[in-house]
């Protein structure tokens, strides 16, 4: 797949409204056509549970975006998509000028935990007002 196609692939898979969150979750299987020694740094290990279709999806997207193919996305590889460039020093946990699938996932745990708190702060506030 070429960079092109690959940039029109995941234009496309940002268009969904669940987008933002799969930001959090671009979630590392590695780039397509990698050695295994990348891949194996940065790819989750094995395990009973399947990805959901969201993880699943975040991990296709991360690979369409690692256009170097070294299993971290770069400033210059987010460049194009100013959802993902804002996010980026966020999602960078340690600070190093790249991100990686995990510093991702674990983004989007944090993420989803403060949207998930805001709703119910805002359901529990809905609940107590009186009309």
């Amino acid at each position: 797949m070429s960079s092109t196609d690959r940039l029109r692939a995941l234009a496309a898979a940002l268009k969904t409204p669940w987008a933002p969150a799969c930001l959090g979750l671009l979630l590392c299987l590695g780039p397509l056509g990698a050695s295994a020694e990348t891949t194996t740094a940065t790819a989750p290990q094995p395990s009973d549970e399947q990805p959901s279709e969201g993880e699943a999806l975040a991990a296709r997207q991360f690979r369409m975006l690692d256009f170097n193919g070294d299993g971290y996305l770069s400033r210059g590889e987010v460049a194009l998509f100013p959802k993902l460039s804002k996010a980026f020093d966020a999602a960078d946990a340690n600070h190093d000028g790249k991100v990686s699938f995990e510093e991702i996932r674990a983004y989007a745990r944090e993420v989803r935990a403060q949207k998930d708190k805001a709703e119910a702060s805002s359901k529990a506030d809905s609940g107590t007002s009186k009309p």
